[in-house]
């Protein structure tokens, strides 16, 4: 259960890193690339911060997350230079692909076949009962 600290450090840290990382992509030259951060979660301790990185389209999600996951420490270094006055100590970033979007759409697609799954039961396997 996260408490209020975490949720309100959290939200600030997701502010910042989404205008840290949409500048970087437009100095970069990515002009069509959307990159957006679903969701940030920090430990009890603040030591930790989880950034749940989203890029569309995905054909350039693996090439961009090495580029984050490599920059990592100028991006901390930035998001301590905007949160000076609100953090004390920046937690240590750790990036990860969410790819949660992809999977919805691979569950929507599914439905739409003409073979659903919900409709023809016979396509799921079976359930052993107990």
């Amino acid at each position: 259960m996260e408490t209020q600290r975490q949720r309100k450090i959290g939200g600030v840290i997701q502010k910042d890193i989404v205008d840290i990382l949409q500048k970087a992509a437009l100095e970069g030259g990515l002009r069509g690339t959307l990159i957006s951060v679903s969701k940030v979660s920090v430990t009890t301790d603040l030591s930790i911060a989880k950034v749940y990185v989203s890029i569309f389209p995905t054909d350039k999600a693996k090439e961009l997350m090495e580029g984050i996951k490599s920059n990592q420490p100028l991006i901390k270094h930035e998001l301590a230079q905007r949160t000076r006055n609100q953090l004390r100590r920046v937690p240590e970033l750790l990036f990860f692909l969410d790819d949660s979007l992809d999977y919805i759409e691979k569950i929507e697609s599914s439905l739409k076949e003409k073979e659903n799954p919900i409709e023809n039961r016979d396509l799921l396997p079976k359930r052993k009962k107990s």
